[in-house]
């Protein structure tokens, strides 16, 4: 195969660009990339290998609060306790799971959800 995959974006749909920005700001430690227009309504923000795209809801208004993504964090619990820091509003955890993993989970304003989560130690 000649082709390799570099990494993805995940789309979420959101009822304000400017709104959502600065909540993936403030409240996740996210950073503008692009954005479209002043103020936006299209936005590329990042954080490390992380990012997502801000999609107005006029665009797609089925995508409305249906978004989730998985991230996998070498650090649940600073993760958590940088996110409560920023007054991040976390949905769930830190929770050790019954499939191997430690998870805390973030939704934004518009109902789309990111988990963060990290494989907990091998029993032995």
């Amino acid at each position: 195969m000649a082709a390799q995959l570099k990494g993805f974006s995940a789309v979420f749909t959101v009822r304000d660009v400017a709104a959502s920005l600065a909540f993936y700001r403030d409240r996740l430690g996210f950073r503008l990339e692009f954005g479209m227009g002043e103020p936006p309504t299209y936005a590329i923000i990042e954080r490390e290998t992380v990012s997502l795209h801000l999609m107005p809801a006029s665009q797609s208004p089925d995508g409305l609060g249906t978004s989730s993504i998985y991230v996998y964090v070498d650090d649940v619990d600073g993760l958590h306790a940088g996110l409560v820091a920023m007054a991040c509003p976390i949905s769930f955890g830190p929770e050790d799971l019954s499939y191997g993993m430690r998870e805390i989970a973030v939704r934004d304003p518009d109902g789309n959800r990111i988990t963060f989560g990290a494989p907990l130690p091998k029993a032995g």
